[in-house]
């Protein structure tokens, strides 16, 4: 089994690239969706968030209100600390198990926004990172996700910076240009990690 993060700012393109590697073949485990799983309605991590937020941050359905809960966390890092100590380790938990599902002989690609800031690297036999300049995603943020230019950088700024993120890399995908030379950009790292893993091969220098 080979084990490769795959991170990337937001906005940088990087569900496109893990939709990508599943379509190759890839056993894809996505820290976002799981994040969203563990607080749905009913759950105990539900629960968790409404007893340290209140019960403003619910939607009149019973959901998470999750805009509403990111307008609050991203501009406070004390408060992003207290919805990462409710969340983190139930998609830990979660993720574990999904990975105990996978065949043996998987492509196993962890979707892990924060991989970076949390120093998981050593965690993977490879780490990717999309990359794309900050210009780039503030466009993409404001102009395809609707957020106002002040969520945009709040939320850009509570994440690693770009040459935190490059430096844990041993692969860096540059998604500053069109969606077909993005596309070939994975082809290729699919053919780098499908021989990697059908020969063992060493791992590259970061």
């Amino acid at each position: 089994m080979l084990k490769v993060g795959l991170t990337g700012g937001i906005g940088s393109g990087k569900s496109e690239v893990s939709g990508r590697l599943a379509k190759h073949g890839a056993v894809v485990i996505d820290a976002d969706r799981i994040a969203r799983e563990v607080v749905e309605p009913g759950t105990p991590g539900l629960a968790a968030v409404v007893a340290e937020f209140g019960e403003g941050v619910l939607l009149p359905d019973g959901g998470l209100d999750r805009p509403k809960v990111g307008s609050i966390v991203f501009s406070d890092p004390e408060r992003l600390a207290a919805l990462n100590a409710i969340v983190h380790p139930l998609v830990g938990k979660r993720t574990q198990e999904l990975m105990e599902a996978a065949p043996e002989d998987a492509i196993l690609v962890y979707d892990v926004p924060l991989l970076a800031e949390n120093g998981l690297g050593e965690m993977y036999d490879l780490v990717v990172v999309v990359d794309a300049p900050v210009e780039t995603q503030l466009e993409r943020l404001t102009g395809r996700r609707g957020m106002t230019g002040e969520d945009a950088r709040a939320r850009i700024a509570a994440q690693a910076s770009r040459e935190d993120r490059r430096a844990i890399a041993h692969h860096v995908i540059d998604n500053s240009g069109s969606l077909d030379d993005l596309r070939a950009q994975v082809d290729d790292l699919w053919k780098d990690l499908t021989r990697r893993a059908q020969t063992a091969e060493p791992m590259p220098e970061q």
